[in-house]
């Protein structure tokens, strides 16, 4: 079986690939390496022992999208990462975000039908689901307004899937992850965001090895039991996992629905000070972290209810956070061995 994975070599999609290969699927990836390493290729080949195939254009090109397409009709099924996934970014700059996470989308779904390519896993996000109302969130939760234009690309991307499945013969699954941190085990792959870090874990570790001066914490003035904001961390390998178990439910008609969506999470709640602490724990290192204002778009608190997921896809989380804070301490400090 050929899968095309698009945003192959950015964090999710890198461990991802390694999980294929070892499954014995045929990789091919899509990314235009605005976020990412073309030097993660050869990582994968050293973890799996196989390079997967690799073309570097943007998807938001439609004329490309199609040549690819036309060249590689005989895929069995996309996993779509290719997005931006800033949430205080897509604040600032959110017309970024609405082009390039809508337009690569529809380009897809369009090359899909005009190919015969009928599985698609989407990367959707828990951002869908804005401040929920009751936690943990399952879900049959009602879709809030989302708290900013990352999240509301999430949920356009996933009425315009569910559109396209009405009018198809595609059909989708989409997996709203939680927040996705470590490594690897093999500390070969891990989180590599491109300059300053967005995300909570690589922003640690960099502080901790000495890239960046201080931690920020967002607000300690929430309704949570520490003022801290409040999340459900998943481990990367953990993630990657479910997303081959969606391929495999796909590829061997097990779905129940033409379009399916399932949260990936541990179902815990972790604080930012409580991950903090996790990582101190476990490496030794005292961080330098300030308490600053608010973020533009953060959500209050936020963890899933993991049993649809657990009971229909035969899937649960293993790893605990203090796993999950030490591979991406080790994946850090292999990381600057050099």
């Amino acid at each position: 079986m050929k899968i095309l994975v698009t945003g192959g070599t950015g964090y999710i999609g890198s461990h991802t690939c390694v999980e294929l290969q070892q499954k014995g699927y045929e990789v091919i990836i899509v990314d235009n390496l605005s976020n990412s390493n073309i030097k993660v290729l050869d990582a994968i080949e050293k973890i799996s022992g196989i390079k997967p195939a690799f073309e570097n254009f943007d998807l938001a090109d439609t004329q490309k999208t199609a040549d690819f397409f036309k060249r590689n009709s005989d895929i069995d099924g996309i996993i779509h990462f290719a997005a931006f996934k800033a949430v205080g970014e897509s604040v600032n700059l959110p017309l970024k975000y609405y082009y390039n996470n809508l337009f690569s989308l529809v380009n897809i779904l369009q090359s899909m039908k005009d190919n015969g390519i009928d599985n698609l896993v989407f990367s959707s996000s828990c951002t869908v689901y804005g401040q929920p109302e009751k936690l943990p969130v399952s879900e049959n939760a009602p879709i809030q307004k989302a708290e900013s234009p990352y999240g509301n690309t999430k949920q356009i991307s996933e009425e315009i899937i569910f559109d396209t499945i009405k009018s198809s013969n595609i059909k989708g699954i989409a997996l709203r992850y939680f927040n996705p941190i470590g490594a690897h085990e093999s500390a070969i792959i891990g989180e590599l965001p491109l300059g300053v870090p967005n995300c909570l874990m690589p922003f640690i570790t960099q502080t901790a090895i000495g890239i960046r001066q201080q931690l920020s914490v967002f607000g300690d003035d929430y309704n949570t039991p520490d003022g801290t904001a409040i999340r459900d961390y998943i481990h990367i390998v953990d993630l990657a996992k479910a997303h081959v178990i969606a391929v495999e439910r796909m590829v061997n008609q097990k779905m129940k629905k033409t379009f399916e969506y399932f949260n990936l999470g541990t179902g815990n709640g972790y604080s930012v000070l409580e991950v903090i602490k996790s990582f101190e724990k476990v490496s030794g290192q005292k961080l330098n972290y300030q308490i600053v204002g608010r973020r533009a778009g953060d959500v209050e608190q936020v963890w899933a209810d993991t049993n649809f997921a657990n009971d229909e896809l035969g899937w649960k989380a293993q790893k605990s956070l203090d796993e999950m804070t030490l591979s991406a301490w080790n994946w850090e400090k292999k990381l600057n061995e050099n």
